[in-house]
């Protein structure tokens, strides 16, 4: 059966405040990617977009729901079972991870086809219908799929016999019951079979891809529906949280669940396939699985204060950040981005080089600006923001253009202003535009650890370790795009 794609994605999210550094990820996901498909019979344009593309890039960008099993955030940190296996692969490859939160499962082929994003990392089940529309990797776990129930309120004082008669625990059971269920989902294929093949007269309540299964759990926890449906490995872990809950009943033989990617990338999933079934990979990939699954330490951060799944607290510290973020007119999730790239939110962190705090204060540099290694987390928070705020006014100053001047401010936090002079310096020597950071400017500091640059006439302050600035700003930029998408306003 010839395969077919989804239209190309026509929309775009609206920028915040400063949101628009947004647009330069967004940028990084469209290049190389054509229009994508016409009708079957036609002749469509085919994305090009595939490991050749990606490894030039230097980045992978991943469609991730925001769940334990595929990824979320705690304390400013990227966490999830899906998340860390291909963070790992981009390790052995070399290449950057970033990540496309997607908060609409229904778009997320959408959002593939589309090249917002390379790898679909949602808990996906292989099947046949999602075949039609994406190639899969090899396996990355087997599972099966569960009824979620809800035990009696009494449950604590009943026998295991007791508890099975109140439950159920054989298909013909559902008969006449409510289930809801993602209407995209293998989930609900599954049970509409079987509720044919078995006349069982259920309603099957479709719900949609904005209703994560996550959600669902909770609901037959608080009482606000009696059933749904999981894979036992999402299950397991939210029954952690959810004790009256009962998943005991299995749905399905084993399920394969895989990473998805565009038809038109077969490099791509032979490079995922050939890193997922090296023997050298098998005991990085079973602790990841050991981590997730096994460790209730590990998993437990999912649902704990500062983690994206309860969506309200990125850090300790965000009162703080966002009133002072307020009071300069910066948006706080990109001072909480910052604040984590230089401590990840560790008031006692100290480098090797003597920085110290939260913002990673030089001792001389932190007299200025009135604290200590014993100044409160408050106090350090407003020196860097007050810190931040001079360097962009100086910029401001010279460039009139406020977005290059967040990337200029952030180049002088990380390197100091007169690295960054220099490269200025050498980007005009070289026909470049000294007010431009990208591909620009960033290209000059990359070159400062470069004895032909370096050494330079123009250049005033000498050797700078470039790279890690270029890259400062990028992780930065990126971090601060998941947080926009776990932290909304």
């Amino acid at each position: 059966m010839p395969k077919t794609t989804y239209r190309l994605f026509k929309s775009m999210r609206s920028a915040y405040s400063i949101s628009f550094l947004s647009l330069i990820l967004i940028s990084y996901c469209l290049i190389g990617c054509g229009g994508l498909t016409k009708k079957k019979n036609e002749d469509p344009p085919i994305p090009t977009k595939d490991w050749a593309e990606i490894k030039e890039d230097s980045v992978i960008t991943i469609l991730a729901e925001n769940s334990p099993v595929s990824y979320f955030i705690y304390r400013g940190r990227n966490m999830g079972y899906e998340y860390e296996l291909l963070y790992e692969f981009s390790k052995d490859q070399n290449i950057r991870i970033q990540i496309q939160m997607v908060n609409d499962l229904d778009r997320m082929f959408e959002l593939l086809d589309s090249c917002r994003g390379d790898v679909i990392a949602c808990n996906l089940t292989i099947n046949e219908r999602r075949d039609e529309f994406v190639d899969f990797t090899v396996p990355h776990m087997h599972t099966h799929q569960v009824l979620i129930q809800r035990k009696p309120e009494n449950y604590q004082k009943l026998k295991s016999s007791e508890l099975d008669d109140t439950l159920i625990r054989a298909p013909e059971e559902l008969a006449g019951k409510t289930i809801h269920v993602w209407k995209n989902s293998s989930y609900f294929e599954k049970i509409t079979q079987l509720n044919q093949s078995l006349n069982l007269n259920m309603e099957i309540v479709p719900t949609e891809g904005d209703l994560i299964t996550e959600e669902l759990i909770r609901m037959v926890s608080d009482g606000e529906i009696n059933y749904t449906i999981a894979d036992e490995n999402v299950a397991d872990i939210d029954l952690r949280y959810y004790p009256n809950l009962d998943i005991k009943m299995q749905l399905s033989h084993a399920d394969s669940i895989g990473f998805a990617v565009r038809e038109s990338s077969p490099n791509l999933r032979d490079t995922l396939n050939a890193w997922l079934l090296d023997k050298r990979n098998a005991s990085t990939i079973g602790e990841v699985q050991r981590k997730y699954f096994k460790r209730r330490s590990h998993t437990n951060k999912a649902n704990q204060d500062y983690s994206s799944l309860n969506g309200d607290q990125l850090s300790p510290y965000d009162d703080i950040v966002k009133r002072e973020s307020d009071s300069i007119g910066w948006d706080w999730r990109l001072i909480s981005a910052i604040i984590y790239q230089e401590s990840k939110f560790e008031t006692y962190k100290e480098s090797g080089a003597g920085a110290f705090g939260i913002f990673q204060f030089m001792p001389s540099t932190a007299a200025s600006y009135g604290i200590n290694r014993s100044s409160s987390a408050e106090a350090q928070i407003k020196a860097g923001i007050r810190k931040l705020k001079k360097n962009y006014d100086q910029w401001l100053e010279e460039i009139n253009d406020s977005t290059e001047c967040i990337y200029f401010t952030l180049g002088t936090f990380n390197a100091g202003r007169s690295h960054i002079d220099d490269a200025r310096a050498l980007a005009k020597k070289h026909g470049l535009n000294d007010s431009v950071w990208h591909d620009n400017v960033a290209d000059m500091v990359r070159n400062l650890s470069k004895p032909t640059y370096y050494r330079d006439e123009v250049v005033k302050n000498g050797y700078l370790r470039g790279i890690e600035t270029y890259e400062y700003i990028i992780e930065v930029i990126q971090r601060y795009e998941e947080y926009q998408a776990a932290f909304p306003d």
